[in-house]
């Protein structure tokens, strides 16, 4: 990420050590599991395969998983979003973009590391402007035999679906992470 945007290492080197501190919680990978929606749910996704090791069960909801391929072309719309993407990930096909493109990443997975890697989950909605990219990706963790959970569910990008789903993710949640020891 460019150097005003630093939420991965802020995630990873503040939040999760600073809860850990904080709260009776596993410190452990299998005690560990990483969600988010839309923007987050890409980078959920992006936690899980950058960092394999901290995490047991990582999920996406309505994820914008393509976002480091977003172009000033494609975002032809002024405002918070574009200017965010644009920061965050500069120029197209800048370093930057090709190190945080979960596409790539899953590409490049070596087949000795697949058993290392979190389980995956992610749903989307079919009337939801990321359903294609969800879809997308869910093909070539297929493609890759990369262990995962892919659901396209009636629903929209909205609360009212994500409402519906958080039941599902908590349940997953729960049977995919490790009891506290």
């Amino acid at each position: 990420m460019r150097s005003l945007d630093r939420y991965e290492s802020y995630i990873l080197r503040e939040l999760i050590p600073d809860v850990e501190k904080r709260f009776r919680v596993s410190q452990e990978r299998g005690g560990r599991a990483v969600v988010g929606l839309s923007m987050g749910g890409y980078g959920a996704l992006k936690f899980g395969l950058k960092y394999p090791k901290m995490f047991a069960l990582v999920a996406s909801m309505s994820g914008a998983l393509d976002v480091a391929s977003w172009t000033e072309k494609e975002l032809t719309a002024p405002g918070a979003i574009r200017d965010s993407v644009m920061q965050t990930f500069g120029p197209a096909n800048s370093l930057t973009r090709g190190a945080n493109d979960i596409f790539k990443l899953v590409r490049e997975v070596p087949s000795e590391r697949m058993a290392s890697l979190p389980y995956f989950y992610l749903d989307c909605g079919t009337e939801d402007f990321l359903f294609k990219n969800s879809r997308d990706f869910a093909g070539l963790l297929v493609e890759r035999k990369i262990p995962h959970e892919y659901r396209q569910l009636p629903g929209s990008h909205n609360w009212q679906y994500w409402d519906r789903q958080i039941k599902e993710i908590l349940r997953l949640t729960a049977q995919h992470l490790a009891p506290p020891k």
